[in-house]
């Protein structure tokens, strides 16, 4: 009898948590390269994942901006499905579209994974109710389609979360020391992908105190959070870089762009609810001193406030946590609600908000906003070099890394520039260019003479507009098509 009741009451935590995996799979997977666009960095990481898997080392040129984890995960997960040969891509729109189909879905594969994860934080760590909570706010939420992109903050994330579930388990473990032990490999991955992860140390060794008692295991923690990260800086060594790796720490320190307060007004545009919520349950946790969610929360947003060099997408690392605060704030809320409705008004809550949060979310992943595949196929069949480099009849191809990785990796295209910034310090290669300028290139052009040149002395033959401009971005959920603008106009010029 009292196995049998065991039984129904696992089988209904494994029903709990099947209803945030599938909506998280319906939301971070479906239709990954007709929403969102491919925004800028996406291309470098993919260009550099590309260079990794062609056997030509782990960094392209001589510019250390982020440890390589990234572009190794990246060519580790291609080389396993044989991508990008097994597409058998041809010089078509659907084939360009696929290249960005595989790595968008194992995106979405991570994101799935970060709802698990979230999920088996919140219930170790709070409640069953609390992880369901938080783990469909992460699952249906506006916002969370920032992790559908190819950039290092998505792949860190699930490193990030699992290095924090394990410091959690480790409260009632007879293996303290193991899960200690994986804790720290899981967070100096996730160092070793993104060096600004570095402000959730305060959280992991105030968790691992908590959970063991035992100074010696903070030790023990911190052997491979610092081991791992250092193969970058070793690395630069090896290969006589280490004065360029220090100046270029340095100027990814003191870059500047946007402030924190234009992506807090990212944030509040994107995703109201889940910021109000949110920081809600920050406010909440300050009260009652949950020191988990503080110190996930507090440094990072110190730190986004301080560096000089901020996007909307660095949110990503947080976001677990504001979904997790704000489920805190609901059950919390609830409890001062008059008794006949204190057990269900919880459940009323997150059914309202998580269908508010799926419905608004569906406009935005069934939505077909980018131009630029149809870009990378004019080129593909329009432009017809020879194998021979820097022969006088081919074309130099002149465009960012979200199209230069397709042509140079994929169709093994001579004469393609790495980026476009490369004509700030290099000749181009042949007299005949062809430019594709998208909407970052624009934004860019003022970035040197040689570039300013390059456009000038193009001529305009074909345009290409995406679906984003079919949208009126002061409604919202199209609001978020603010952050989506870089593959709405696209155009091809040439020089012949």
């Amino acid at each position: 009898m009292v196995r049998s009741f065991s039984m129904k009451v696992k089988h209904a935590s494994i029903l709990l948590l099947l209803i945030p995996l599938a909506l998280s799979a319906f939301t971070h997977i479906w239709n990954p390269v007709g929403f969102p666009d491919v925004f800028y960095d996406e291309g470098i990481y993919m260009y550099r994942a590309m260079h990794v898997l062609a056997g030509e080392g782990l960094q392209t040129g001589y510019f250390h901006d982020h440890p390589f984890f990234g572009q190794i995960f990246l060519a580790g997960a291609f080389a396993l499905v044989g991508y990008p040969n097994s597409l058998h891509p041809t010089a078509d729109v659907h084939s360009a579209e696929m290249l960005y189909l595989v790595p968008r879905v194992l995106m979405g594969i991570l994101a799935v994974a970060d709802t698990f994860l979230i999920y088996k934080i919140s219930e170790r760590r709070y409640s069953k109710n609390i992880a369901l909570f938080a783990s469909i706010l992460f699952a249906v939420m506006p916002i969370t389609w920032l992790t559908r992109r190819i950039l290092l903050d998505s792949i860190l994330l699930p490193f990030l979360l699992t290095s924090i579930l394990f410091a959690v388990y480790a409260k009632d473990s007879k293996n303290k020391k193991l899960l200690v032990i994986f804790s720290g490999i899981f967070f100096g991955v996730s160092l070793f992908t993104k060096e600004t992860m570095f402000v959730m140390i305060p959280l992991l060794t105030v968790l691992i105190y908590q959970n063991t008692k035992n100074p010696r295991m903070l030790a023990v923690w911190f052997i491979p959070v610092i081991l791992i990260p250092l193969i970058w800086p070793i690395q630069s060594i090896q290969n006589n870089q280490f004065h360029t790796w220090i100046g270029d720490v340095l100027y990814q320190v003191h870059r500047q762009n946007n402030n924190f307060g234009n992506i807090l007004k990212n944030f509040l545009v994107f995703d109201p609810l889940l910021l109000v919520l949110g920081f809600a349950g920050i406010v909440c946790a300050a009260i009652k001193k949950d020191w988990m969610i503080l110190l996930w929360f507090i440094p990072f947003l110190v730190f986004l406030a301080t560096i000089g060099y901020v996007q909307y997408f660095y949110w990503i690392p947080v976001l677990p946590v504001l979904c997790i605060a704000a489920a805190k704030f609901i059950i919390d809320l609830s409890k001062h609600a008059k008794e006949d409705i204190r057990n269900k008004l919880p459940f009323i809550i997150i059914s309202c908000v998580g269908i508010f949060g799926l419905v608004m979310t569906s406009f935005l992943i069934t939505s077909n906003v980018s131009a630029q595949f149809d870009a990378v196929a004019y080129v593909l069949q329009n432009v017809h070099n020879s194998d021979a480099p820097y022969d006088e009849k081919n074309t130099t191809i002149v465009s960012s890394a979200v199209y230069s990785w397709i042509f140079k990796y994929v169709y093994h295209m001579t004469d393609v520039l790495p980026d476009y910034r490369y004509v700030l310090f290099y000749p181009l290669l042949t007299d005949h260019v062809l430019l594709v300028s998208d909407l970052h290139l624009q934004a860019n052009i003022d970035a040197g003479k040689q570039l300013q040149d390059v456009y000038n002395n193009t001529v305009s033959v074909k345009k290409f507009k995406g679906g984003v401009l079919d949208e009126d971005l002061g409604k919202y959920p199209f609001t978020n098509m603010a952050a989506n603008y870089e593959g709405s106009e696209v155009e091809i010029r040439e020089r012949n």
